[in-house]
């Protein structure tokens, strides 16, 4: 029988942290999924063997247990021992400062779970068999899924309706108006299969914005930044915006306009929560835009301004 080196499998050193397990596991599952490989047998059995060191290295007591075990399995192999005895011996060996200190059946490091390979069944179950048979299998959920969905902010404002292809499946999800940035959406049996008959696991997906060309979110209020000349800014003047929802405003800007202004449009802003009839503020931000590329006769009218400003200020 052969030892099954999880960490081999799953492509990670044994000193691999738990987001290198994970990442390593998502990228095997992905490629060997059923889904994408039907008919592959090859395919199958890679699938069911990282999913199996994924259930093992993903649980820290089930991984610091498996290690432990993977050090001596051919010495407890050949004793033809139980698993309470081969723990036992360990245990009596240093005495009180033994280094080894396990007792129990090997269903307590595996959530009763046994049967996903012969090393499962012919190492690790034959401790919990009352005579030698194989113990019983149970039914389990296949592993979870995650995502990111990324929408533009207008699609969450508005609300809409996505098609995405999940293992060339098209399934249809439903974004309410004011849907906020890192909404969690649980997608029931998108996940990976379950295991002896479990039902499947569930997708995950988060929901992102991309990133708006005009608006920026916080919270509740929108954040808009006009660009004015400063001729505007001196003397006033009006501009015409368009606020998120579609709704076209004319804005006054007041003499002696400085750039970092902020004008607050009350009720313009993002819903306070989904599907809410109330809405945060939309927040203009003024930037001043100097004149460039100035000609002789205009460099001429701003000394005669200058100079006019400084009579003035005597």
């Amino acid at each position: 029988m052969e030892f099954k080196d999880y960490y081999k499998i799953l492509g990670v050193d044994k000193s691999a942290t738990q987001d290198d397990i994970k990442k390593a596991y998502r990228k095997l599952a992905m490629k060997y999924h059923p889904d994408r490989n039907q008919g592959n047998k090859k395919a199958e059995e890679m699938f069911k063997q990282i999913t199996e060191a994924n259930e093992v290295l993903s649980d820290s007591e089930k991984r610091k247990k498996y290690d432990m075990l993977g050090i001596n399995w051919r010495q407890y192999q050949s004793r033809g021992q139980g698993f309470d005895d081969f723990s036992s011996h360990f245990r009596s060996r240093g005495g009180t400062g033994a280094q080894y200190n396990f007792s129990g059946d090997l269903g307590d490091i595996f959530g009763n779970v046994s049967g996903f390979s012969d090393f499962f069944e012919s190492f690790f179950g034959r401790s919990g068999a009352a005579s030698g048979g194989t113990r019983r299998q149970r039914n389990r959920k296949g592993q979870d899924f995650e995502a990111t969905l990324y929408i533009p902010l207008i699609e969450a404002y508005n609300g809409t309706k996505k098609e995405i292809l999940i293992n060339n499946k098209k399934v249809r999800i439903k974004i309410d108006p004011g849907t906020k940035d890192g909404k969690r959406l649980r997608l029931k049996g998108l996940g990976n299969e379950g295991f002896n008959g479990g039902e499947k696991g569930d997708l995950y997906l988060t929901i992102k914005f991309e990133k708006d060309p005009y608006f920026e979110i916080d919270g509740k209020n929108l954040y808009y930044d006009l660009y004015i000349d400063l001729y505007t800014a001196v003397l006033g003047g009006g501009k015409e915006i368009i606020a998120l929802g579609g709704k076209t405003i004319n804005l006054t800007i007041p003499n002696g306009t400085e750039s970092g202004k902020i004008l607050r449009l009350k009720g313009l802003g993002f819903p306070t929560s989904e599907k809410s009839k109330t809405y945060g503020d939309l927040l203009v931000r003024i930037k001043v835009e100097l004149p460039k590329n100035l000609s002789n006769k205009e460099k001429e009218l701003f000394r005669k301004l200058a100079s006019i400003r400084s009579e003035t200020n005597f």
